[in-house]
């Protein structure tokens, strides 16, 4: 996102103010440099830079894929695995940091929490900022430029915070350097998550209020603060409602996110203008008016990225989409496929999805079946250009933005089109605890504006049709035959919307989590999470194919009988795709002293708290007992 020699200087920066041991413990800062740094607004930008990278990953980098779609969110009900599908945490990690110190780019990762690590690096990074303006600022910087900066390091303080609490609940709350000498800060005990997230709360008002409306492109402004309000407001609000009925907090909250969610809608800045996947393949996403905020590659500053070649159709793919989420796609008639009216609607081969389903499911897939995607037959390449697949497939050699880790499709790291998602669900939600019930002008604002999008020129080739516009009085409980009866019939059918467009994003699991909806993740209670696409395996894969992947693949049939393609002409060979080693996923629900909700902190943290005489309670529906 910033040039190499800004990225330089930002790595000098984070030598100088940055290092990371137990928890808290830091060393101090050097006194000289310390002192003599804070003089103009470029400093404070500098100090920032790794912010950028850390909270707007986009792409990442070169191999990297830490947070990044495609490769970074694997574990929820719509992907499905050749092996063992991935599961969630069951048993008490030993260690649950990441040494910063090792590199000044480290990110944590923990697959089945998407979440960060048992570490203040950022909280106390953000700190000495917030510090620093306030001590040694005061006759260099006016009060406007005070209130920005105080703005962006409270909003990203706020970020932190935000995602900690998604991850473990109550977490120790700093709002102040903390010296290395104060064992009792170092050292504190949780703080109750609603005292976090209302200082949360205060943070991002602040950072909502104060921000510039512009500050140059690619840099945080008042839209990017109020997109990212609205996302994390809903989560909280959500998760308030659904794990705790804490309604009147819930409000609170979800309030914060309408209010955000209008303020972007009432700028007129951002529109829904871009097809589907020019949104992701694009080389350039600069002035799009879908994008509040993205992230730019080029090999001319050499910032590149490898997800374009997890989509380039050379490259074996696991995981993969399965049938559930083939389902849940809506018809090109606006109903869902149990009740449209559409020829073979009901039908799961590739051809007829691609012509009687949303137009995001032809921008999502490959239009044929390959047993590249080797668990479910449909091969995902929704984070690349057109052409690149297309050259795959023709067996012409691929140039060096579809291969390797030198991609240089830009990503846009929040779209309007999740604004608007997140502000419909939020006014949704808010209706059912007594707020003003949602009207078709607002879905006409937010889903059917979504829905209207562009289609570019090979979609349309196909039969492809833009979905017809989502009629409030349309959505009733009879809607839709498959829904989850616990869920409100206007509420599903956002959920369904937002499962289509953010597909291998950022959000699936996170969703799940907030909704109090993992039990979603059992396969062995829906099959179809275990199966691909309908498959005639002899008429549409290639005789090399077939050759290649004797007892490698099969069909499982209406039935559920699970048939091993052997070469056979006699052997049934048309059903839903599997990969012959696709198993179930370990069971993570209904355990004694197992919260999958939360992640539990390691045995090693809470260890060091008693080393030096404090306790470290374990997270909430954990088993604390610490040997």
């Amino acid at each position: 996102m910033m040039k190499t020699k800004i990225l330089l200087f930002a790595f000098i920066s984070l030598v100088f103010f940055s290092s990371c041991e137990k928890l808290l413990d830091r060393p101090p800062l050097t006194t000289q440099d310390d002192e003599q740094y804070w003089t103009t607004e470029t400093e404070l930008r500098l100090y920032l830079n790794q912010c950028y990278s850390n909270y707007f990953v986009g792409y990442a980098t070169l191999w990297s894929t830490i947070y990044t779609p495609m490769t970074g969110y694997l574990t929820n009900d719509d992907i499905m695995v050749n092996g063992i599908q991935r599961a969630l945490e069951i048993t008490v990690p030993t260690s649950r940091t990441v040494d910063y110190s090792a590199s000044p780019s480290a990110l944590a990762w923990i697959e089945s929490y998407n979440g960060p690590n048992w570490n203040f690096y950022w909280v106390r990074k953000l700190n000495i900022l917030l510090d620093r303006i306030e001590q040694r600022m005061g006759g260099i910087l006016t009060e406007e430029q005070k209130n920005h900066w105080v703005g962006v390091g409270r909003f990203f303080r706020g970020m932190e915070y935000a995602n900690l609490v998604r991850v473990f609940g109550d977490v120790p709350y700093y709002n102040r350097e903390i010296l290395d000498s104060e064992l009792d800060e170092l050292y504190k005990p949780r703080t109750p998550r609603n005292e976090v997230m209302d200082a949360v709360y205060d943070d991002l008002k602040f950072a909502f209020e104060n921000v510039r409306l512009s500050d140059g492109d690619q840099q945080v402004n008042r839209y990017v603060v109020a997109a990212y309000i609205a996302r994390l407001a809903l989560y909280e609000g959500t998760w308030l409602k659904y794990h705790y009925s804490s309604n009147e907090r819930a409000k609170k909250f979800l309030q914060l996110a309408i209010e955000a969610g209008d303020y972007v809608i009432a700028s007129g800045k951002y529109d829904i203008v871009t097809d589907f996947r020019s949104l992701f393949g694009s080389e350039n996403l600069a002035g799009n008016a879908d994008c509040i905020l993205y992230r730019h590659y080029s090999q001319d500053v050499e910032i590149t990225h490898s997800i374009a070649t997890y989509c380039n159709l050379n490259e074996s793919l696991n995981p993969c989409a399965n049938l559930d989420l083939v389902k849940a796609f809506i018809c090109a008639d606006g109903k869902p496929w149990a009740t449209s009216t559409l020829t073979n609607a009901n039908k799961f081969d590739l051809q007829n999805l691609i012509k009687t389903r949303d137009p995001r499911f032809e921008a999502t897939f490959w239009e044929k079946p390959t047993t590249k995607a080797t668990s479910s037959g449909l091969y995902t390449v929704k984070f690349i250009d057109r052409e690149g697949p297309v050259m795959a497939s023709e067996g012409r050699s691929l140039p060096s933005k579809y291969i390797s880790s030198t991609n240089t499709n830009d990503y846009p790291v929040m779209r309007y089109a999740e604004l608007l998602l997140n502000w419909i669900e939020a006014k949704a939600e808010l209706a059912t605890l007594g707020g003003a019930p949602v009207t078709q002008g607002d879905i006409e604002t937010s889903i059917n504006k979504i829905r209207n999008r562009p289609l570019d020129a090979t979609a349309a080739g196909k039969g492809v049709v833009k979905t017809s516009p989502m009629q409030l009085s349309a959505i009733t409980e009879n809607f839709d035959p498959n829904r989850d009866q616990g869920v409100p019939p206007l509420l599903w059918e956002i959920r369904r919307e937002r499962r289509m467009e953010l597909y291998f994003e950022h959000s699936r699991l996170i969703d799940l989590r907030r909704w109090h909806k993992l039990d979603y993740m059992n396969d062995q209670q829906n099959p179809d999470l275990l199966k691909g696409i309908w498959v005639d395996l002899r008429t549409e894969l290639t005789t090399a194919e077939l050759d290649g992947n004797v007892n490698k693949i099969g069909v499982v049939l209406e039935n559920g009988t699970r048939v091993l393609y052997d070469g056979k002409a006699t052997t049934v060979a048309t059903g839903y795709f599997y990969g012959s080693n696709v198993q179930p996923r370990r069971a993570f629900w209904d355990l004694s002293g197992v919260n999958p909700y939360l992640a539990p902190v390691g045995d090693a943290q809470r260890r060091d708290y008693r080393n030096k005489g404090y306790e470290l309670s374990q997270t909430e529906g954990w088993s604390n007992a610490l040997d």
